[in-house]
């Protein structure tokens, strides 16, 4: 084609060859939980109550919702091409177009990397070293010796050494021989995959040190998720945090149950006496909740207050005056698909669900009292580039606008002023309008933390691979030290960046009415007026 000349080709081929040729992992790259989950999605078939084992009940129930009202989960099945073939996501060149920040979820891997590697995990290791049947927890009242022995003979036989042994015909005594003799193997740290000789058995174990993560970020008001990362490493932990796994939520149940209250009449005014209540259920059992804290212990405080310092005797004073039925109604408006048992304990968050469900619900204290739904794609075309399917924001409104005012006002009171104070202060200094709410579930098995701004809502949970695994004290176990930090680094970053659409100058709408104002019968009253006083007598004559 006359671009080289005779002199320069001879020269040139003179040269060696270099390649530098990396197969394509799907392990690697940016945002592998995400991407995972996606194509799980894509391809999912229509659920079938038999191809779900037992345990997986509550995966059918949302596979089967998702199936109804997702267009996107089993996209494959649902639509075939012209000739009524199915595609095929990876050789048909169809383009997919994700909801996904590239910048965002870079910071989003950093911030929990970070925060794990350089904080919680040495930390951890630290406090586990030399500790007979670690990383388990040594308090035996939490966990006997023989629970902690069946955990690990569970895990043992949940390990493809020992299915691939099993199906080969080995006995059990072969293989717990097998499982404690050293080997040569290859394992994780956060400096890198070294090489080592250890009994599979103690593999086993080392791994479970590893704490785990889950971190989303989405736009509460189209759905667009921008950030998903589902645990420390996708290469050695698998197990997707973000949507998969579920967690027993804490503190972070408190919102909900303080919307039903608002919604109920109830203001952030209202006073309660702080000490230990003890309630009886519909049986007649009782129920005497602890509480963390020893503040202003014996004096009346109000719910503005109880919820800015997650205080759980007034929490179980609400649902004890309210309905444990109406807060799974209401918590299941707000999006969340998980079983929970309408008991008196759920207000304080003894209910497992997952990352995905929180930052789902928490769209509606972001925006106005709507929630969205995640949105993980918004166009797909084929190989030509014609559109085939596009994918529009789904919202719900869940929260009245009074009752919406009144907890925005509380929810940014926690993190200007209570357990989420901390992203104010060094060495995060985020000064932007944010609500949020922790979260730290018993014996410190589960840190969350729940944040908002007027343009996201991101969510946090940090804990061990099995809720037996956790930190000894709260100084590290709360979700304040545990889960707040990600979303403390992440938004940093997202400040940071000039070429991203996000300010710390952003507000949130002010209300126009007393937020301490009580209504009957849709009419809005001050207690303390004569004239208004009178006319309560008659609205209840």
């Amino acid at each position: 084609e006359d671009m080289l000349s005779r002199e320069e080709l001879d020269s040139l081929k003179q040269l060696p060859l270099k390649l530098d040729f990396h197969r394509v992992d799907h392990k690697e790259g940016p945002a592998p939980y995400f991407r995972e989950e996606l194509r799980r999605i894509l391809r999912a078939k229509k659920p079938e109550r038999s191809a779900y084992r037992g345990w997986e009940k509550q995966k059918f129930i949302d596979d089967s919702i998702a199936w109804e009202t997702n267009p996107l989960f089993g996209w494959i099945e649902k639509n075939p091409k012209p000739d009524g073939t199915k595609y095929d996501i990876y050789n048909d060149g169809l383009k997919i177009y994700t909801t996904i920040d590239s910048r965002m979820q870079r910071y989003a891997e950093n911030a929990v990397n970070t925060h794990l590697s350089r904080t919680l995990q040495p930390a951890f290791f630290r406090e586990k070293r030399n500790v007979k049947g670690a990383p388990y927890t040594t308090n035996r009242e939490e966990l006997s010796s023989s629970q902690l022995a069946a955990l690990i003979d569970h895990s043992m036989k949940q390990s493809d050494r020992y299915i691939m042994m099993k199906k080969a015909g080995c006995s059990e005594s072969e293989i717990k021989t097998a499982f404690n003799t050293p080997v040569d193997m290859k394992v994780f740290t956060y400096a890198g995959v070294i090489d080592t000789t250890l009994t599979p058995m103690d593999s086993i174990l080392y791994n479970k040190h590893f704490l785990r993560s889950g971190f989303m970020s989405m736009d509460p008001m189209t759905g667009h998720v921008k950030a998903y990362v589902g645990g420390p490493d996708f290469r050695f932990f698998q197990y997707d945090m973000v949507s998969t796994g579920r967690r027993q939520i804490g503190s972070t149940i408190k919102p909900f149950l303080y919307t039903y209250a608002m919604e109920e009449g109830y203001t952030p005014c209202d006073e309660f006496l702080n000490e230990q209540p003890t309630i009886y259920d519909e049986n007649g059992n009782p129920w005497s909740p602890r509480n963390a804290g020893s503040a202003r212990v014996g004096e009346m405080v109000d719910i503005r207050w109880a919820l800015t310092n997650s205080n759980n005797w007034i929490s179980a004073r609400l649902i004890a005056e309210l309905s444990p039925s109406e807060l799974v109604r209401t918590m299941h408006n707000f999006g969340i698909t998980s079983h929970l048992d309408p008991v008196m304990s759920l207000c304080l968050g003894p209910a497992d669900v997952s990352v995905k469900e929180m930052v789902t619900a928490y769209t509606a204290f972001a925006n106005k009292g709507m929630r969205s739904d995640p949105l993980f794609v918004t166009a797909i075309a084929d190989a030509q580039g014609n559109i085939i399917s596009e994918f529009a924001p789904r919202q719900t409104e869940v929260i009245s606008e009074k009752a919406w005012y009144k907890m925005l006002s509380m929810l940014q009171n926690v993190v200007d002023g209570g357990t989420g104070n901390r992203i104010r202060r060094a060495p995060f200094n985020i000064t932007a309008p944010t609500g949020g709410k922790t979260g730290t579930t018993n014996d410190n098995s589960d840190g969350w933390f729940m944040a908002f701004t007027p343009s996201l809502v991101s969510g946090t949970w940090v804990g061990g691979d099995e809720r037996y695994i956790h930190f000894n004290g709260m100084a590290l176990g709360q979700g304040a030290s545990m889960a707040l930090p990600i979303y403390g680094r992440f938004m940093s970053k997202v400040y940071a960046d000039p070429t991203l659409p996000y300010s710390q100058s952003e507000r949130f709408p002010s209300p126009t009415f007393d937020l301490c104002e009580k209504e009957y019968y849709g009419v809005a009253i001050d207690p303390d007026s004569e004239a208004d006083e009178a006319s309560i007598e008659g609205v209840f004559d």
